[in-house]
């Protein structure tokens, strides 16, 4: 009779087994994304603001996709969070809309006006 506490071959493919299962639950386990879910405004506050003060000016002069390439290689964790945080960047320099005009309640200095009656005497 054999005891199963003896090294053999009985053993290596039970180990085999219970190896590549520990090696395939921490793979998945480490490739979480952590930045998924935050607005693009929480991304820049934890990981840009220590650096800069305001993203006002980050994305000056630069293409949206190239931005969004650079913010992935070097700061974001993932394709998605770097495009949002590209764009959110881009935002923040963009001028903002023209406000469409609103009626004064003042009649303009330049426009012109009735002439006075005159009174005869």
């Amino acid at each position: 009779m054999t005891s199963p506490f003896q090294p053999g071959r009985g053993l290596i493919a039970p180990l085999m087994i219970l190896a590549a299962a520990a090696a395939l639950t921490a793979t998945v386990a480490s490739a979480q994304n952590l930045d998924a879910g935050k607005s693009p405004e929480k991304l820049f506050a934890d990981g840009c603001a220590t650096c800069h003060r305001s993203p006002r000016g980050l994305a000056k002069g630069r293409f949206s996709l190239t931005l969004s390439w650079f913010l992935k290689d070097h700061y974001a964790t993932s394709s998605d969070s770097a495009k949002a945080l590209a764009a959110y960047l881009e935002s923040v320099d963009a001028p903002p809309p023209r406000a469409a005009a609103k009626p004064s309640a003042k009649p303009s200095k330049s426009a012109p006006r009735p002439p006075k009656s005159v009174q005869s005497h």
